[in-house]
């Protein structure tokens, strides 16, 4: 027995497949990430670059003329999904096109999260006869909130259009992560002759509660998103609202659910999600200003997002290297009392651990900063808004285009060395990504070499992403200026 499970184990792992960079490897088990509708096979596969499982899914095209018309047009498609970077959204890697004689595929890559959907956590959380906990509800709508914020402001507007309770995962630390982002973009791209293997999330009974009367008609928006937010916001409160074994759930159970919840303010902000007419429900961002989710955020929280965002200015190991040096005996606050002495709070009273692990999880986006942020556009790729048969596009001899990087730049670092012969500066960069991924880069400096133009080429070969270009030029232009003029 024990042979035969190890046999098994042996040929899940067994690699199928490579992508052609050969970073990815498909193995044989496959995996079922939520309601991914629309897939035929979703595979786990092996990040060898990072060591990291991640999710291979292959859409399939029988119709090979169909396909090749609009072949653009899925690129367009996916090239917008891979820039979509937030914390709380199951990221898309990468993408690339398999056409043989008789098969089309289209094969990206997704973050793999092994921990169970919303749906699932409800459930236990229900079985094991436990309330839900109400500031684990408010982190849990935030972190949603937050990326629905995210995908409404990109420009243009991406709507999720199939939000549910089954494609909302729970991961053990609380970090949210939303999936099956691709699917409302990729079926409303694809025309009806090409449009088979994708079917519509609406199409499982047990989950049509999640969406609104104006689903699916060409006037909705990204009002629909909310409703379904609404739905999954009342889920949560109340672990499940019961379909009393029918298909689907019906009006009285939600209606029953809705008279359960306790709060006035839980439930004025759940029913503004849940209002009948689009124009009249929230904004995701204005709904983050909600009293029922609105706090003041504590210095601290403000102090860890400051910190990681400057990052990059930092070593890699600053803290630990910070508190080694620290006199832990030295007061860092005081509080002065009329009449008796001073509260004083000295270093030794912090726990460094729970500071890293702190700073850890606001990285990963579990205290996301969106109550103060302002809402402005996330830029997808410029192709995104050209039509598939660009005139210009045809005639123009460019060459391809580098792969496009998305991963955020979390550290720099530099060096400039005077070269005797060659009568110029030598420049050294070293670029940590958010990965962990390490790239050191060297250039001989030109008299006439300016800090944007740098940055801008190194964005424009795939070093960087777009966001970080500002960001290098200015630390590039320090850089500078620290070591000009050149020795004489």
């Amino acid at each position: 027995g024990a042979a035969g499970a190890a046999e098994e184990s042996e040929d899940e792992s067994e690699v199928l497949e490579e992508s052609p960079c050969g970073r990815w490897q498909k193995r044989r088990e496959q995996v079922n990430q939520g309601n991914m509708p629309g897939l035929q096979n979703t595979f786990l596969a092996m990040d060898t670059e990072e060591g990291v499982e991640v999710v291979w899914n292959e859409l399939h095209f029988a119709d090979l003329k169909a396909f090749k018309a609009h072949e653009e047009k899925i690129k367009t498609v996916f090239e917008q999904l891979v820039v979509v970077d937030h914390p709380n959204i199951v990221k898309v890697h990468k993408y690339w096109l398999a056409v043989d004689d008789c098969l089309a595929q289209v094969i990206f890559i997704t973050e793999y999260v092994s921990s169970g959907s919303l749906k699932q956590f409800l459930k236990k959380t229900k079985k094991n006869h436990k309330a839900m906990n109400v500031r684990a509800w408010k982190r849990w709508c935030t972190q949603i909130l937050s990326a629905l914020s995210y995908l409404h402001a990109c420009d243009p507007p991406i709507i999720h259009g199939n939000l549910t309770s089954d494609t909302i995962f729970i991961q053990h630390n609380g970090l949210i992560k939303i999936g099956s982002v691709w699917h409302r973009i990729f079926a409303e791209a694809i025309p009806a002759d090409l449009r088979s293997p994708v079917c519509a999330g609406r199409e499982e009974q047990q989950n049509l509660h999640f969406f609104p009367p104006e689903y699916g008609r060409a006037a909705d928006g990204t009002a629909v998103d909310i409703f379904s937010f609404g739905m999954c916001a009342l889920e949560m409160a109340v672990l499940e609202i019961q379909s009393n074994g029918e298909a689907c759930v019906s009006e009285e159970a939600i209606e029953r659910a809705r008279h359960s919840l306790d709060d006035p303010n839980m439930r004025e902000f759940i029913l503004s999600c849940l209002v009948l007419n689009p124009e009249k429900r929230p904004s995701a961002h204005n709904l983050l200003f909600h009293r029922v989710l609105f706090e003041v955020h504590s210095l601290k929280l403000l102090a860890a997002h400051c910190f990681i965002n400057n990052q990059y200015l930092m070593p890699e190991n600053v803290v630990e290297e910070k508190t080694k040096t620290l006199d832990l005996e030295m007061v860092m606050a005081e509080m002065k009392r009329k009449g008796r002495p001073p509260v004083q709070w000295r270093y030794s009273e912090v726990s460094f651990l729970e500071l890293d692990k702190f700073l850890e999880d606001v990285r990963n986006g579990i205290y996301p900063l969106m109550n103060f942020a302002t809402t402005r556009p996330h830029t997808l790729p410029r192709s995104s808004s050209q039509a598939p048969e660009d005139p210009q596009k045809a005639t123009s001899p460019t060459p391809e285009p580098f792969d496009v990087e998305t991963r955020k730049v979390v550290q720099m670092q530099c060096g400039m060395e005077w070269s005797e012969e060659k009568s110029q500066w030598h420049l050294t960069l070293l670029l940590v990504l958010e990965d962990k991924l390490h790239r050191q880069l060297s250039y001989d400096l030109l008299p006439t070499d300016l800090p944007g133009d740098l940055a801008a080429e190194l964005v424009h070969y795939g070093f960087i992403r777009l966001d970080d270009c500002e960001k290098l030029a200015a630390f590039l232009e320090n850089a500078f200026h620290r070591h000009q003029p050149a020795p004489s």
